[in-house]
Order: C-alpha cells, then sequence, then structure tokens
C-alpha cells in the first residue's frame, strides 16, 4: 500500500478495533449496507484502516479517562471513537463521507455505546472542536500544519495523538511503535497543549522574561542589575518548570498569571506585564 503526498490527498482516520472490515461484512451479508474500501477516494481523503492494537496504543497514551471529551478528526468508519466511548468517554467522530457516518452509527449503535460515541457529517477544517479534551487524528503533515494553529489555541493540557504523521517543528511529548498486532502505519506521536507563557513576568521585586518555542521556553531573571538565565524549562500543558542557579521553579500558567512553589517548599506568584 502507498500514499500519494499532494495538495487534495490525504489519510484520514478510520483508526480500526475489532468490530474491523468483519464487522462491515457481516452487515453487507444482510443487507445491501454500505461497506468501506481501503484506499477509497473522497473529498481530499483517501481512507486506510489502522490496527487495534495501535487504537489502544494512541488512547493509552492520551491517557483517556471517562472525564474525557474526545475528538477523532476524520473519523472514517468510526472505529476510534466507539473504542474511547466503550473505555467510557465521550467521543464525537467528524468525518466528511455520508456513507461513512451512517456505517458509524450503525457500529455505534451494535456496540451499545450510542449515548457516549456521536458522529456528524462535517468538514474538519470548518468544525468547531474546541470543547475536546484529547483530539485524534491521521492526517498527512501537511493537513496537520493546516490544523496546527487551531489546535495550539485549545486549552492547554488537551492532547492531541496522530497516526504516524508529525507536527513538522513542533516536537512530540511522546512516540512509540507497536510491533505486534500491527503491520502497516504502526507509530504514534502525541503533544500537550502549552500554556501561552512568551513576555515578561512581574515575580515579586524581579522580571521573568520568556520565549518560547511550544513546550520549549528560555529566559532570564532579573533582579536589580543581576541577569540569570533560566534551565532545564519547559511546559506540560498548564504546567512550567525552570531552574535559575539552585532554586527550581514548578507552577501552574492560569492566563496571566503563575503560582507555585520554588523548591517545593516557598510559594511564588507571577504576573505577565508585557507579551
Amino acid at each position: 500500500m502507498s500514499l500519494r503526498k499532494s495538495a487534495t490527498v490525504a489519510v484520514c482516520c478510520a483508526l480500526t478495533l475489532g468490530i474491523g472490515t468483519t464487522w462491515a461484512q457481516t452487515g453487507a451479508s444482510n443487507s445491501s449496507a454500505y461497506e468501506p474500501m481501503v484506499g477509497q477516494a473522497g473529498k481530499d481523503v483517501i481512507w486506510v484502516p489502522t490496527s487495534q492494537a495501535l487504537v489502544d496504543r494512541m488512547l493509552d497514551m492520551a491517557k483517556l479517562t471517562p472525564k474525557d471529551n474526545l475528538v477523532d478528526l476524520g473519523s472514517g468508519d468510526g472505529r476510534l471513537v466507539i473504542t474511547a466511548a466503550k473505555r467510557g468517554a465521550t467521543a464525537r467522530g467528524i468525518e466528511y463521507n455520508p456513507d461513512m457516518v451512517a456505517l458509524s452509527r450503525q457500529a455505534a449503535a451494535m456496540e451499545g455505546v450510542t449515548g457516549r460515541a456521536t458522529f456528524e457529517q462535517a468538514d474538519i477544517f470548518a468544525s468547531d472542536f474546541s470543547a475536546a479534551t484529547v483530539v485524534t487524528l491521521f492526517l498527512l503533515p501537511e493537513l496537520n500544519l493546516r490544523l496546527r494553529p487551531t489546535l495550539l489555541d485549545m486549552k492547554p493540557g488537551t492532547r492531541v495523538v496522530s497516526n504516524s504523521f508529525n507536527m513538522d517543528d513542533w516536537k512530540p511529548d511522546e512516540e512509540a511503535v507497536v510491533t505486534e498486532g500491527c503491520t502497516t502505519y504502526c507509530s504514534a506521536f502525541k503533544w500537550i497543549v502549552p500554556a501561552k507563557v512568551a513576555g515578561t513576568w512581574k515575580l515579586g521585586d524581579k522580571e521573568l522574561v520568556l520565549t518560547q518555542t511550544f513546550q520549549m521556553i528560555e529566559g532570564v531573571l532579573r533582579s536589580g542589575g543581576a541577569v540569570q538565565s533560566i534551565s532545564d524549562a519547559r511546559l506540560d500543558g498548564a504546567q512550567i518548570r525552570f531552574s535559575v542557579s539552585k532554586e527550581h521553579y514548578t507552577g501552574m500558567v492560569n492566563g496571566k498569571e503563575i503560582q507555585g512553589r520554588i523548591n517545593g517548599k516557598v510559594t511564588w506568584r507571577a504576573t505577565l506585564v508585557e507579551g
């Protein structure tokens, strides 16, 4: 199997679970039910299924819980959405092909998860999924990059998990390769949407000046005429950490405010004054 990279062809999600092709064939034998074909074309997409092993790994990487609201962008026949719903999460699939949407709804009914798994026929680039806590996708890099600004504007801490394709210079927070139960497209990448912290922060009588490249941060702490560079700095969603000399700062970013502790003991608070 091969994929063509172009402006109009992308791999759109059909992230498999056990009901897979077997369910589609069973349905087709009992009625005139629609049966998708691997590699079939759609609106700027082709459909390629993913192994159940990778689906499970992706949801494990997302640390999916029943409290989560998952959105699968390009949900194909609904397999990842149904898997998430069977784990207790609220899950929504966005899929352009109406036949796939109908098939997904039938599969969700067969699996008894219609209360938690929903599907809509829509264009992923014209849809609002800002309330999601987990976003999954199986798109070629150029489409990932089109989505990247939207993803980065989501709530800090939102987990994004992609089958096989990355986000260019937005480096993943976690990578995995499935070696059992998968023969093609067996890797996954996870990102945690970082808080936005670039700017100048007032920290008591000091100034914390930060620059940011996605989850990676650099900066200095100014105190009077002294300037100290920060080190070991990183964002994990809304959590921030960095060191200044022997002082280790951890904290939570909440909009224009950061609160945390130094060396796990002394509290600190910073307010954004320019950014």
